[in-house]
């Protein structure tokens, strides 16, 4: 874990030293110098440094807003073709099954994964330098930039480039969760998604970090986070979260959502404009299904909506903390856990943190989704992810032997929101 002694102030121009102490953490990273896998303790000491708009320097807007309806046919800027057609135009786009029969959950286990061979990306799209050998370079763990915001106009600049990976990465989910119905695999849904991305002159930011075998990942049920796509049929009411990662034009865009399988209502035309002010739709204005076959069933539904409402609930609260003047980092954990543990009764995975983003994958600062004492003042020009695991019961998680599913060790069901924030 990483813990800041003092909330510092910055001043522009300058780079700031914030000092560590650190205990044991994970992130979704797991390298050592010479890229070797890991999954210990990160940075000693964090420094502020400013990046010039002339170098690298990379900021990012995310997704959606709350108030903001995800619509799936959106055209990207950079294409003349809307992501509903392109959608459309998949020839592995799955079918799903008319199957609805709900079951009693069982737990997850490790499925076929289907061909052990890495997609293929066309040879012309660019690509992070793990990308040939699965080996993640050194980096610096303790540097937190601080990226030039002037010149925003300017379609060479950091800014603009985050702005255009961050709304592919946002259509590339929604094409995911639409894509998500009873009888279609996460292997199915990898693919639709990689192909995707790489029709948009992107590399899946996930393929081959560190050896990820995958596009995406896809963690259903009791699997918290870095669930790898297989051939496990998705079943009438699962839990799945989709994280969905691309590199465009040298950074990363990332982020995140949890939906339920099979819970919509088929008989319903109608989305809601302002999801959070309609109970009876989720996050994205889809209303819910309103006919179940058993108590059992609408019990599992509803309780499943709660979690997953805490999860987005807890997100957005995160997100306004960070527009309060002379906000800290520990405002963050504070916002989840205020939502999390003392509105919902959940508890929120500790293990696992948001990250600093832009041409790398991950990087400082971690952001811890619970209360901590991380005083690191949040200054414009920061950008890294906020993605709250809300766990149904206990937090504590364990790794499957394959070195990357991560589960509850209840058993218990888990929801996941990520968003990348530009301060």
């Amino acid at each position: 874990m990483i813990s800041m002694n003092v909330c510092s102030c910055w001043k522009r121009g300058s780079s700031l030293l914030v000092s560590h102490s650190s205990s044991s953490s994970s992130v979704w990273s797991k390298t050592t110098k010479g890229g070797n896998s890991r999954g210990g303790a990160v940075a000693a000491s964090a420094h502020l440094t400013r990046r010039a708009s002339s170098s690298s320097s990379f900021t990012f807007t995310a997704a959606a807003s709350a108030s903001t309806r995800l619509r799936r046919t959106t055209a990207l800027k950079a294409s003349t073709i809307t992501w509903g057609q392109q959608q459309r135009a998949f020839a592995s786009t799955p079918t799903p099954t008319t199957n609805t029969n709900f079951e009693i959950r069982t737990p997850m286990k490790p499925f076929s994964r289907g061909s052990l061979e890495l997609k293929p990306v066309p040879s012309h799209i660019p690509r992070p330098p793990y990308a040939e050998t699965g080996k993640v370079p050194f980096q610096m763990y303790d540097n937190v930039y601080i990226h030039d915001l002037e010149d925003l106009d300017n379609a060479n600049s950091v800014v603009p480039k985050m702005r255009a990976a961050a709304r592919l990465a946002r259509n590339s989910l929604d094409l995911a969760l639409s894509l998500a119905k009873p009888g279609v695999t996460t292997d199915q849904i990898d693919t639709a998604v990689h192909e995707a991305i790489c029709q948009h002159g992107a590399y899946p930011s996930p393929l081959n970090y560190a050896n990820f075998p995958k596009s995406i990942c896809s963690s259903i049920n009791e699997v918290i986070c870095h669930g790898i796509p297989d051939t496990r049929p998705l079943q009438y009411g699962d839990v799945v979260s989709f994280d969905v990662s691309c590199f465009l034009n040298g950074v990363h865009g990332d982020n995140c959502a949890t939906i339920i399988v099979g819970d919509d209502d088929d008989d319903s035309n109608n989305n809601t404009a302002d999801p959070a002010a309609d109970p009876a739709s989720d996050w994205r204005g889809v209303p819910y299904k309103t006919t179940f076959a058993s108590d059992e069933e609408r019990e599992h539904f509803e309780n499943s909506r709660r979690l997953v409402r805490a999860a987005h609930v807890s997100l957005q609260a995160a997100i306004d903390a960070c527009r309060r003047p002379d906000a800290c980092l520990s405002d963050i954990g504070q916002a989840i856990h205020s939502v999390v543990y003392d509105q919902y009764g959940y508890q929120s995975v500790e293990k696992y943190r948001g990250h600093g983003i832009c041409q790398e994958f991950h990087c400082a600062p971690f952001v811890k989704h619970f209360r901590n004492r991380d005083k690191l003042q949040l200054v414009p020009g920061m950008i890294f992810t906020i993605e709250p695991m809300i766990c149904m019961k206990k937090q504590d998680c364990k790794e499957w032997d394959d070195q990357w599913t991560v589960i509850t060790t209840d058993g218990s069901l888990c929801a996941q929101f990520e968003h990348t924030i530009l301060i």
